[in-house]
């Protein structure tokens, strides 16, 4: 009896660690994230301007006031090798004074790209002062057209020479660079 309880013994060990071995094959597998191409890490850079001006111009005291917005990337290299740059505009009117330009905000940004076809970001953004500069960041999901499933982020930091016009007529326009990564 000795020996088929050891032989029983060691049978039930083996495969206890078949078991093991194989639950640890699953759970490590489980938990490795898959693979991605090289090439899907970053799908488009671009490079480019922006241009704010504001109607009446903004001040202390918070008013309706439209916003013409103008963008414009005159340098993208995407994995494809198709676009080359894009541009967006925007117009819209909001109730805002100086001391609130720095508010969260939401909103859909549409691109249209040399290629004939657009992307639609739907997005969140904010906005920090920094050193006479406001760097605003908008991302958020390219929910229609090219790109469309992807992820995109807009830094842009606009030059603020005017802030003392907040005291007089108001601030009525600000330029400076923007970058756009979507990966």
């Amino acid at each position: 009896m000795t020996f088929r309880s050891s032989r029983r013994s060691r049978v039930l060990r083996a495969l206890i660690a078949v078991a093991v071995a194989a639950v640890s094959v699953i759970a490590l597998s489980a938990a490795a994230p898959a693979a991605r191409p090289a090439y899907a890490a970053t799908l488009v850079q671009c490079q480019g301007t922006e241009t704010v001006t504001y109607s009446p111009g903004v001040v202390l005291t918070p008013r309706n006031v439209t916003l013409t917005v103008r963008g414009r990337f005159s340098s993208c290299l995407d994995s494809t090798g198709q676009v080359a740059s894009g541009a967006y505009d925007e117009e819209f009117t909001i109730f805002v004074g100086c001391n609130d330009l720095l508010d969260p905000f939401q909103g859909e940004r549409i691109i249209k790209w040399n290629t004939g076809d657009s992307s639609v970001i739907d997005g969140a953004g904010s906005s920090t002062a920094v050193g006479g500069q406001v760097v605003t960041t908008f991302s958020g999901p390219v929910v229609q057209g090219r790109f469309q499933g992807r992820h995109a982020v807009e830094t842009i930091t606009l030059v603020q020479t005017e802030l003392l016009q907040c005291l007089t007529t108001g601030l009525t326009r600000a330029t400076g660079l923007t970058t756009l990564t979507i990966v």
